[in-house]
């Protein structure tokens, strides 16, 4: 592995008798073809790997890879407060990783992204003395962007999550393109096998205030599997109620068209009109 000894963000807190080694790393959404070689690295010679993934057969691709490999999603349950299942994952991660261990747990996506246990386990494994770092990985906002052809740094994007976009009423730019993660679990704190729809219908009271009913709007999920296409289904914001919708869905609302650039602000920074009407022509 590399020595990223002098990348932590931390210093180390106080001396242990067993220094042990945690990296929290990524498989990507798709099955093997995401998996960067640093992360394959360290998955293979961790002397513990532990893992959270969506689908069995990157499950069995990781206990080929590394024979100590052992599942955390059975700590799962139902009507099980999800906050209580990430602190048993931590607790189970930081259990070997006390023993002197090199540990890596692996998870689903991008380690940093949607994934509570891993910045927990990282933050706690330093505060003990130990190394930890996070390896990062193909998220599923990664596949989003070459799926839907949106380039954020053309017009901007902005990213909530469903239910924190309506417990705190998160001011947004319609101009600019909308990206809802967990949108079937909206308001849900405990684990869930079927998904209600009560906070759907407030997103979308909410959305069509902004957007009106007839906006579009697109249900992703990216492919999980090589020879697979993504989901992309395309509806009116009034019918998000009756499309496909799983515990990986992802909302995205295109913007609202019309919004001119400010001129007098181009002219203080040099840029001529000519430039600013071919750039608002590009959508994608």
């Amino acid at each position: 592995m590399p020595n990223f000894e002098q990348s932590l963000s931390k210093p180390i807190a106080a001396p242990v008798e067993k220094v042990g080694t945690l990296y929290a790393v990524g498989t990507g959404i798709q099955l093997y073809g995401q998996t960067t070689l640093e992360t394959e690295s360290a998955i293979r010679s961790a002397d513990k790997l532990l893992y959270v993934v969506a689908d069995p057969l990157t499950a069995e691709w990781l206990k080929e890879m590394n024979p100590t490999a052992e599942d955390l999603y059975p700590l799962y349950g139902e009507g099980k407060l999800r906050i209580d299942t990430y602190t048993e994952m931590v607790d189970r991660i930081l259990s070997f990783v006390e023993q002197g261990l090199i540990v890596c747990a692996a998870f689903y996506g991008h380690p940093g992204v949607f994934v509570y246990p891993s910045h927990e386990a990282i933050r706690r494994a330093r505060e003990m003395g130990h190394r930890a770092f996070m390896l990062p990985g193909v998220s599923a906002e990664d596949c989003l962007f070459a799926d839907l052809g949106i380039d954020p740094g053309l017009h901007g994007c902005q990213s909530f999550e469903a239910t924190d976009f309506l417990l705190h009423s998160r001011k947004f730019d319609e101009y600019v393109t909308l990206v809802l993660w967990q949108v079937s679990c909206i308001g849900q704190i405990t684990h869930e096998t079927e998904y209600g729809m009560t906070g759907l219908d407030v997103l979308i009271a909410n959305l069509t205030k902004v957007y009106g009913a007839q906006h579009e709007a697109i249900v992703y999920e990216a492919a999980r599997y090589p020879v697979c296409p993504p989901l992309i289904f395309r509806c009116e914001i009034q019918k998000l109620g009756s499309a496909p919708l799983s515990g990986i869905s992802t909302l995205v609302v295109p913007p609202l068209e019309g919004k001119k650039a400010d001129f007098e602000m181009a002219k203080l920074l040099g840029i001529p009109e000519p430039y600013l009407k071919r750039r608002a022509q590009r959508r994608v």
